[in-house]
């Protein structure tokens, strides 16, 4: 069983920082779980934890970073588009089917 681990890098309780976080648990519990994979996913507050958005360079929130499986791949944004977030975070879907956008927050 494959599993995928996440990083992401929000700024405080923005609207685009929750938008993410929806967005993003909603994409890995959709999509993922139908691949049969697992995922982990750790939220970072850039405005508690400066040093680890700067060890990981971030420059923008919200910034999402998938660490495992290798490489690691970056997606900024609030991750509003399911077939745009897959093909950056490097994750390929056989014949899956994509809702439209207008399903997410």
């Amino acid at each position: 069983m494959q599993k995928y681990t996440f990083h992401l890098y929000v700024t405080d309780q923005t609207s685009r920082s929750l938008h993410a976080t929806a967005n993003l648990r909603r994409i890995c519990d959709q999509y993922l779980y139908a691949i049969g994979a697992t995922y982990e996913l750790r939220i970072i507050n850039v405005q508690e934890h400066p040093e680890l958005a700067e060890a990981a360079h971030i420059l923008a929130t919200p910034t999402t970073i998938r660490i495992a499986p290798p490489p690691a791949y970056r997606v900024i944004g609030d991750l509003s588009d399911p077939a745009k977030v897959l093909a950056a975070l490097g994750i390929v879907l056989d014949d899956t089917v994509l809702v439209p956008k207008e399903n997410l927050v």
